[in-house]
């Protein structure tokens, strides 16, 4: 790391400059290299769960090292804290609180060709990272390694600096498990051939979080002279191989290129010859550096080196993900396990609804515009194949992680934005079929009958569904009533009210019911509740965090309390009453002020309700202590998972000075700017710039807003405004 950040500090030294222009050329604009203010270590360490290797903005392949296995700690397969690398695998989760993937590990070693514990240590001080490139040196094996990907094909260059002989170890049955005992039979079914002296290839078949297949294809540039398969445990499905290459010599290189489908070898063969036909690894490198630039030129920020740093690697790690699994000819494996084709020849999976649909969505929708259309069609193919929309879309399987089914407002927001090649009736079909027609993962009656989810029919998680659910009904009327739904449009709405079922105006909050009406006792609205390991009527929080969940509603919830007096007084307690006393914690529980958790997603929009319960300059301070506290250029500076890009998106939404509280609604509320300035490059040819007057440490509160030249007196900005190109001003002050 040592190695690294001089360069990447000298970067931002670099950009400096730029802020005293603020008017550059098209041209400038065009040239301005951005992937040099990423820092992709940023939540490497801690429990941020990113992982610093190399991809492209959605791409199927995430070519990255492993340094631990077998545990919550590594669901990204990486923790910056390491000095032991196990090798290199070719698919990874970014930022979530699972484990799986971690396909096709390989490792460089020279030697013997028999090795009992694979790996080797590495000095930190030569391991770097950028968007679409990774390097790092094998101490035990005088190995440098470096690796660059395209969409579909994992790049991997490594230099021999020892006189002993060059190997290569291909474990097939590598993988993200949550415990060591799951290692060994993480894989299984796997099959591989050798198809000639430069080429292998195979196919595995894992289940850890989902099942899956992965089809690969393994091309070198130096003859395969030997192989060996190790011995391996009598559990095993899958062997490890060790590759010799003889002929490298001390100082060169070995050349590696592994294509994957989800379809067949014949597929991952389509994929390798459409994106890397070549073995220029340079050229490589730059493309991928390109196809981030091409992506982060969208949005111009000027401001401080960590300013640069956390907003472009928040964008870095927003577009890691959804992934396109298909393949170049548009087949990939569906939720039924047969093959499909997309008419668009792009399919999108890894799909954390439950987080992403609050922020991350929302930016793609601003700022992603040409991408949206095709993740909303992946999402309805994918409900037509497996019969309900997505709730946790895993490489085009259903993993049921989380409670709700939050792509419904994820195509509604779409939808109502005018996003293009979207089939409404198609997708209204399914939307209703998800929130009416019963399936693991939900019980329509039950839900029906009583008007809320009762804790003694659910036993767990009983508020969090039912709170989460009226949001999806909530959208679910906002499409009925665009597509002249009426009699939708009513039965959504009122179930859409459902939250207020479980406010308990004695105790004021929401609190768990059960089906004969009365409250659940005893109450500890502190007690933590996670459904996987400690149960509860709550999801990864306590009654303090889901309280506040009516991103709907949010006048509606302020009015069942007394008086707007209650309601910022109780707001104001869950600030500053401290969780740790009562002698709870949770690991998806992180970031903490008080009892608001900025690390887990529930809380994300609660700040905003100060704003409208008239006190704005509450979300004003609290947004600048969020974003000093919980957003850091190093290692550990994320406060929780970043969960496939929501925490980086309510980073740039907030430092833009505004945020989707309801985002199906096409409004964002103010909070408080938190750059200086910031230009939307908008996909309709438009601009949008964002400018902060005076702002500073001290000058953190907004006096006045300009909307292109006149007085700005809402506190919400539109999308459609905002699309519309313009110019954004908030004048700062510090506190009267």
């Amino acid at each position: 790391m040592k190695k690294f950040l001089p360069k990447f500090f000298a970067v931002f030294l670099l950009a400096a400059s730029f802020s005293a222009c603020q008017n550059q050329d098209n041209k400038e604009l065009k040239d301005k290299n951005y992937t040099q203010f990423v820092n992709p270590f940023i939540g490497a360490a801690d429990n941020g769960h990113t992982f610093p290797g190399a991809c492209v903005p959605f791409g199927m392949i995430q070519t990255s090292p492993d340094t631990g296995f077998g545990s919550w700690r590594y669901c990204s397969g990486y923790n910056f804290e390491d000095s032991f690398i196990y090798g290199f695998s070719q698919t990874h989760l970014n930022g979530t609180g699972c484990v799986d993937l971690a396909n096709i590990l390989v490792l460089p070693f020279s030697g013997e060709k028999i090795i009992d514990k694979y790996g080797s240590s590495f000095d930190k001080a030569q391991e770097t990272a950028s968007p679409g490139y990774y390097s790092v040196n094998l101490k035990d094996f005088d190995v440098k390694a470096e690796l660059t990907a395209t969409q579909h094909v994992a790049f991997h260059r490594y230099t021999f600096n020892s006189d002993n002989q060059s190997n290569l170890l291909v474990n097939m049955q590598h993988g993200m498990v949550w415990n060591m005992d799951q290692y060994e039979s993480n894989v299984v079914e796997s099959s591989y051939n050798f198809d000639d002296e430069y080429t292998l290839s195979g196919y595995i078949k894992s289940s850890i979080w989902v099942e899956q297949k992965i089809f690969f294809v393994m091309k070198f540039d130096h003859k395969i002279a030997d192989s060996q398969v190790l011995e391996a445990d009598s559990r095993n499905k899958a062997p490890k191989l060790v590759l010799s290459f003889p002929e490298i010599k001390k100082g060169e290189q070995l050349l590696m290129k592994v294509a994957v489908s989800t379809v067949s070898q014949e597929g991952a063969k389509k994929n390798m010859d459409a994106e890397l036909s070549n073995w220029d690894f340079e050229n490589t490198v730059a493309l991928a550096d390109k196809s981030w630039n091409d992506m982060f030129k969208r949005i111009d920020v000027q401001g401080t080196p960590d300013e640069m740093a956390n907003f472009y690697t928040s964008f870095y790690h927003s577009l890691i993900q959804p992934n396109n699994i298909a393949d170049v000819d548009g087949q990939y494996r569906g939720a039924d396990d047969s093959i499909h084709i997309s008419s668009t020849r792009n399919f999108y999976s890894t799909i954390s609804a439950w987080d992403t649909y609050r922020a991350a969505h929302p930016f793609y929708t601003l700022v992603m515009t040409d991408y949206v259309g095709d993740m909303v069609n992946s999402l309805v193919e994918q409900s037509q194949i497996q019969g309900f929309l997505p709730i946790w879309g895993l490489w085009g399987k259903e993993n049921y992680c989380m409670i709700g089914n939050h792509s419904v407002p994820i195509i509604v927001e779409a939808y109502l934005k005018g996003i293009e090649g979207i089939d409404a009736e198609k997708a209204y079909t399914e939307i209703k079929k998800s929130l009416t027609v019963s399936h693991r993962g939900s019980d329509w009656e039950t839900y029906d009958k009583y008007g809320y989810y009762p804790t003694d029919k659910m036993k767990t998680e009983s508020v969090s569904k039912t709170l989460e659910c009226a949001y999806d009904d909530y959208a679910a009327a906002q499409m009925a009533s665009k597509l002249g739904k009426s009699e939708d449009q009513d039965f959504f709405n009122k179930r859409s009210m459902q939250y207020k079922n479980l406010f308990d105006s004695q105790t004021l909050f929401m609190r768990p019911k059960n089906s004969d009406g009365t409250w659940k006792s005893p109450f500890n609205p502190s007690q933590l509740a996670h459904s996987e390991s400690i149960g509860g009527d709550y999801t990864e929080g306590n009654a303090w965090q889901y309280t506040w969940h009516v991103q709907h509603d949010p006048m509606g919830l302020i009015e069942l309390f007394p008086s707007k007096d209650e309601f910022i007084n109780k707001l104001d307690s869950l600030f500053t009453i401290d969780l740790s006393k009562y002698g709870q914690s949770l690991s998806d529980v992180t970031g903490l002020i008080g009892m608001y958790a900025h690390g887990n997603e529930p809380s994300h929009h609660v700040t905003y309700l100060y704003s409208l319960a008239g006190k704005p300059e509450r979300t004003q301070e609290l947004i600048r202590q969020i974003f000093d506290m919980h957003y850091k250029n190093k290692p550990d500076g994320l406060c929780g998972n970043d969960d496939c890009g929501q925490m980086s998106a309510w980073y740039m939404f907030n430092a833009m000075g505004f945020y989707p509280l309801n985002p199906v609604s096409g409004e964002y509320i103010f909070g408080a700017p938190q750059i200086s300035s910031i230009t939307l490059n908008l996909t309709n040819g438009n601009k949008f710039e964002i400018v902060a007057n005076n702002l500073s440490k001290e000058n953190l509160y907004i006096d006045s807003i300009e909307l292109n030249g006149k007085p700005y007196t809402k506190n919400t900005i539109s999308h459609s405004d905002i699309m519309k190109g313009g110019k954004l001003i908030y004048n700062m002050r510090a506190k009267k």
